[in-house]
């Protein structure tokens, strides 16, 4: 009989301690194929150290039975450099170092993408490139409406163009899976607009999403599933309509929260003001109604 296959991501009882504190305290999920994901919570949660744990950069405490806490893709040892092409991660760190310089120094569009062949943080001048690679390249920042930044210093970018090229190289080696953490962060009303209808595109036709966010805003309609994260724990995983909920919020954020619904988005503000607007008009809305006027 046929097996059913691993979880991409799957943690067991993990903790994760620093300076003698659970940063991540005893956490049981698993993360399957094709199950877009958005992982939410307040600052201090645990968001990013969970990210970490794939990356290495956090470690679990090892179980006394010696029973794996982490594993990806069914295994519990991986190659990190290895892992970047199965599953790939866009964060602001990865912006920020592509964005300020790397071991190649500044560089273009395009050699930011190429360099998601290599899982490097820039193109190495003694690694072979081939034509093949550039025209992949060629086509993963054309999915996310950027061949025209392929000649561009990635310094000389807006944010909402950097973060376009680092999600194209993300794409480019076809991953399983695709890690956004804080996607629109530092990005203007309308750059943010176009980056969540992009990242819609990729949840239709692309590979499984995972959303870290503390912004609802950002949990494009394609994303059914909500894990929410306090103090370190899974307050509630679930359903998206039964755990984005004005008593779940309030819990996890330890404040009064109001939460609004538009056209599959959802978002928060604080119970005492009205719940703010879902998202702005896209671009085309926003044409149709200066017609109108």
């Amino acid at each position: 009989m046929p097996t059913n296959p691993p979880p991409l991501f799957e943690l067991t009882r993990a903790t994760v301690t620093k300076n003698g504190r659970p940063i991540l305290d005893d956490i049981t999920l698993a993360i399957h194929n094709g199950e877009h994901t958005a992982i939410v919570g307040p600052n201090g949660a645990g968001k990013s150290t969970l990210i970490n744990l794939l990356t290495h950069q956090d470690r679990a405490v090892a179980h006394a039975d010696g029973s794996a806490a982490v594993r990806v893709l069914g295994n519990d040892r991986w190659n990190v450099f290895e892992l970047r092409a199965t599953l790939a991660i866009v964060s602001s760190d990865l912006h920020h170092r592509f964005v300020e310089g790397n071991s190649n120094g500044r560089i273009t569009g395009t050699e930011a993408v190429l360099s998601g062949f290599f899982a490097a943080r820039g193109v190495m001048k003694h690694l072979e490139i081939t034509g093949e690679m550039r025209d992949s390249a060629a086509r993963a920042l054309a999915t996310m409406d950027a061949s025209q930044l392929g000649g561009k210093p990635m310094h000389e970018m807006s944010s909402g163009e950097a973060r376009r090229v680092l999600i194209a190289r993300a794409l480019v080696s076809f991953p399983r899976a695709l890690v956004l953490d804080e996607p629109t962060t530092g990005l203007d009303l309308v750059a943010r607009d176009r980056c969540l209808d992009l990242v819609r595109r990729i949840a239709r036709t692309g590979p499984t999403l995972i959303l870290v966010t503390h912004h609802l805003e950002e949990i494009v309609p394609e994303i059914e599933r909500v894990i929410l994260l306090r103090r370190g724990r899974v307050a509630f995983d679930g359903p998206k309509a039964a755990t984005l909920t004005t008593a779940r919020l309030s819990h996890v954020f330890e404040a009064p929260v109001a939460v609004g619904r538009e056209d599959g988005y959802y978002a928060a503000t604080l119970a005492r003001f009205e719940p703010a607007a879902i998202r702005p008009p896209t671009h085309s809305q926003a044409v149709r109604q200066a017609g109108s006027d």
